[in-house]
Parts: C-alpha cells; sequence; structure tokens
C-alpha cells in the first residue's frame, strides 16, 4: 500500500481549530467532489459526535454523504447481551458493575437502570479497576463487570482480570462483550446494501491497533481509509484525503493524525490483550453473527469469565418494534430515516441503544438537528 500525499503541503496543523485553514480545506473538498456523489462512513462515536457538532455534513458538497457506521460500542452490542448481563444481575447477592453509558440500554423487556430502580446492586464506575475493590471489599458476593468496548478499552480490561489474579480474587469475574472493529468494516464492505468509497477510520482504535489491520480495505475492497483525530481541522484533512484518493481511484490507508498515532500503534497494548483474550464470534447489533469479531477470555483465565462460570436462564430475545438501529449502525439509512426518530425514540425516552449513547449516532442527530 503506497501512503496519499498530504492535500497540502507547508501547513501548520498545530492551530487544530483554524477557521482559516478549515475552509481552505471545505473549499478544497468542494472542487475535488465536484458533481460526483461519494459516500464516506466514520466508524467512531467521537467523530460521530464532531462531524454533528461542528456542522459538517451542512457544509459539504451535494454529492458528498457522511454516513455513521458501527462506531458506538454500546450500540453494536446485541440485545441478547443486555439480556445475559440483566439476569447476571438478578443472581442472589449478584453486583453488577459498568460503565454508566450501558445503564439506560434497552434489553428485550427491562434494562440495568430499570433493575437498578427496582433493587438490584447495579453500580456505575468509572474504570474495571474500581469493580476490583469493589470485589475485595465484599468477598463473599459475585462481582461482574460488563465488559463492553473496542480495542481501546479491553487493553484496560485485561489488566484488570491480571491484577484480580495477582491479588487472588475469587469472586471478580467480566461478563465479556468486547468487539474489534476490523471485521465490521469488512462485514460492511461485503454488504451489497450498503456502497462505501472511503472510510474515516477511529483515532482511538488506532491507537492501539496501528494502520496495518485496515490494510484489507485496499488489498481486497479497494476502498481507502484514512485514520483521523478529532478536532475541527482533524476531520476536514481526513475527508479531503479520503475524497482526493476516491476522485484519483488511488486508494490507500493513510494517517491524518500522526500526533496521536504510529503506525505500528502500541504493540504493549496488543500483548496485554492477548495474553488475556482471544479471538471468538459475536453477534453485531444491525451486522449479525461476524466471525472472528468477539473477544473472549482465555481457557487459563476462565474463572473470571462470568459467561461461563454462572448458569442463569436469559430470556428470550425481542428486538424493539419499529426501531431501525441496525441499519443505522450499517450505513443503510440516516437516522432521520427511521420512522421512529424524534417522534417515539428521543433521547428522554429511547426505543434503541443508538439514540442512548451519548456517541450513538441518533443521539447526536437528534442532539445536534443533524437532519
Amino acid at each position: 500500500m503506497t501512503a496519499a500525499q498530504p492535500v497540502r503541503s507547508g501547513i501548520d496543523f498545530s492551530a487544530f481549530r483554524d477557521p482559516k485553514l478549515a475552509r481552505e480545506l471545505i473549499e478544497r473538498i468542494h472542487e475535488l467532489v465536484g458533481d460526483r456523489a461519494i459516500n464516506l462512513m466514520e466508524v467512531c462515536g467521537t467523530h460521530t459526535v464532531s462531524i454533528g457538532r461542528y456542522g459538517f455534513r451542512s457544509i459539504m458538497p451535494a454529492g458528498l454523504k457522511l454516513l455513521s457506521g458501527p462506531g458506538c460500542p454500546v450500540c453494536v452490542t446485541a440485545n441478547r447481551n443486555i439480556d445475559h448481563a440483566i439476569a447476571l444481575a438478578k443472581m442472589d447477592g449478584a453486583i453488577i458493575t459498568s460503565f454508566g453509558d450501558m445503564m439506560r440500554v434497552p434489553g428485550s423487556s427491562t434494562s440495568l437502570a430499570a433493575q437498578k430502580a427496582s433493587g438490584r446492586d447495579i453500580r456505575i464506575v468509572y474504570s474495571p479497576l474500581d469493580a476490583l475493590d469493589i470485589a475485595e471489599q465484599n468477598p463473599e458476593r459475585p462481582v461482574i463487570f460488563m465488559g463492553v468496548g473496542f480495542e481501546t478499552t479491553t487493553p484496560t480490561i485485561a489488566a484488570a482480570i491480571l491484577e484480580a489474579d495477582a491479588r487472588g480474587l475469587q469472586n471478580f469475574s467480566v461478563y465479556c462483550a468486547h468487539k474489534t472493529t476490523p471485521p465490521a468494516l469488512r462485514a460492511i464492505s461485503n454488504d451489497p446494501e450498503t456502497t462505501i468509497d472511503g472510510f474515516i477510520l477511529p483515532g482511538h482504535v488506532a491507537t492501539i491497533t496501528g494502520l496495518a489491520p485496515f490494510g484489507f480495505l485496499v488489498d481486497e475492497f479497494e476502498t481507502p481509509g484514512v485514520v483521523t483525530g478529532f478536532e475541527p481541522v482533524d476531520i476536514l484533512q481526513g475527508i479531503c484525503m479520503l475524497v482526493q484518493m476516491v476522485v484519483e481511484s488511488r486508494p490507500a490507508i493513510d494517517n491524518a493524525y500522526r500526533r496521536g498515532v504510529n503506525a505500528n500503534g502500541n504493540p504493549v497494548a496488543r500483548q496485554l490483550v492477548e495474553q488475556v483474550f482471544e479471538p471468538c464470534d459475536t453477534t453485531w447489533r444491525g451486522l449479525g453473527p461476524i466471525a472472528g469479531s468477539g473477544l473472549s477470555i482465555r481457557p487459563e483465565f476462565s474463572r473470571f469469565d462470568a459467561g461461563a462460570r454462572f448458569d442463569v436462564p436469559v430470556e428470550a430475545t425481542v428486538e424493539p418494534r419499529g426501531c431501525r438501529c441496525g441499519d443505522v449502525l450499517r450505513g443503510a439509512i440516516t437516522p432521520s430515516s427511521c420512522p421512529l426518530f424524534g417522534r417515539t425514540c428521543t433521547p428522554e425516552h429511547p426505543v434503541g441503544p443508538c439514540m442512548v449513547s451519548s456517541e450513538g449516532s441518533c443521539a447526536a442527530y437528534h442532539r445536534y438537528r443533524d437532519y
């Protein structure tokens, strides 16, 4: 793969909110797109929010569509995983710990927040290490951490499991719903209902993975991708580089976020993950089962695997009627095309997870009136 050259040389990118530079990039994007139809997809929840906050969709050329993909880990968590976590919360004496953004995500019939309100011991933590402390303070009770996230969060969860092992904690475990990004991009690229000309690749994920895992986009699909930062100029530069590669039919995987990402990523973090986890098949909301896209705890650490350790009855999965969150996540529709959007589904009364999470596509579209 040959790296694409920056659209402009000699630009000082230290001012990532420079209005003059932003205008220059917007003008360049308009020049490059012309009357072409180009679909770009971002696959990072922070990009989803930033694109909405800065109003970029409204200032792009008419033929350039910025689609939101499966970049929000909360949103792509399948109903079955939510239902399983709720079943674990109903065990006698159980303490469920979770990041706050999972609390209001609806399962088939209830949510963690609703179960907490009904008296279940469900606690918000800011780190899996907080869950270890809770386990140490409650040695007679099972403490389960709800493990949801992409490559960015799994190293900290791997570290927590190793720390639990070092402390000899017998009552700590993790319910694993972790996912990896590249297999989802392959699934989208193979989807006959979506046409993606380029990917705005996630800067946070790439800090761990580096660029190599995305190379298949070029090798198998001739689709370019640019790892992109999160400030206005970062995003516009990433879009500009992608559009130029599309126009010139010169696909490559490039890096517009060099201050945060190097080509090799973080080998130490990856080694930590590989020590504790192994690839597994898992189901994504909207994308269905994807081979090798999940992470499960290795057999040598199976005592920390809540899913394997506790045999609990899980209710039959029911998807919310009329919700098209899955279609939003694979880029088949925009949030405003869902019949529930802004009507029966709002941030105050969400029907699907894309409206629950602060990084969900529907929540971002609604918040910034990006439709």
